[in-house]
């Protein structure tokens, strides 16, 4: 009768080399320093250097249009995700609360600590042959540069209101509501004309 005996896993190397893992991964880790989730896809966890708002892309392009501030912008198909200071996600509800927004549907949600957001593919990486779903940097973080000096957040918060010339956390929100609505009208606006010529042609 055979003995089975079980493996042990793998461990890490005690020289302090890291096994072979994602490229996508490594280039996160070893760019910019930012922790990694193994995926696939690989994820970035929010709430350590960054909380994430995440809107449709349509009124995210308006947002940017209209709020000045060099913060990392990335698009996943028809969504927007704008990196803002790390605990702006526990401040957004009571945000737009304060801003009259409550109770409004806006689909305007943030991701924070304990969430995350897929890993966009780096920049200038070749990404024909990808789903059109996969998330690319529109407006990407610079390696070597700490991406806190950066991003949109409130007074108290990791990343603070922001440095002269940027916008806080509070505009960024703001107009990112009025746009969510926006845009949330006109396709309502725009079901209502389909239904009207649908019901012409009968």
């Amino acid at each position: 009768m055979a003995v089975t005996i079980p493996v042990p896993a793998p461990r890490a190397p005690l020289d302090g080399r890291r096994a072979a893992g994602s490229p996508v991964a490594l280039w996160y880790e070893d760019e910019l320093g930012w922790a990694t989730a193994d995926g696939p896809p690989v994820c970035l966890p929010t709430g350590l250097r960054f909380d994430v708002l995440d809107l449709p892309a349509a009124a995210g392009l308006a947002v940017l249009r209209r709020v000045r501030g060099d913060w990392p912008v990335a698009v996943a198909g028809r969504r927007m995700s704008v990196l803002v200071a790390a605990g702006s996600a526990e401040e957004l509800p009571g945000l737009l609360d304060w801003l009259e927004w409550g109770g409004v549907g806006l689909d305007l949600t943030a991701r924070g600590a304990g969430d995350r957001m897929a890993a966009p593919t780096p920049p200038g990486w070749d990404v024909s042959g990808t789903p059109g779903t996969a998330a690319v940097w529109l407006r990407p973080p610079e390696p070597g540069r700490g991406v806190e000096a950066t991003l949109a957040g409130l007074p108290g918060v990791a990343g603070g209101a922001g440095a002269p010339g940027r916008s806080g956390l509070v505009r960024l929100v703001a107009v990112a509501a009025t746009e969510c609505h926006r845009v949330r009208l006109l396709a309502a606006a725009a079901g209502g004309r389909a239904r009207s010529r649908g019901a012409a042609r009968r």
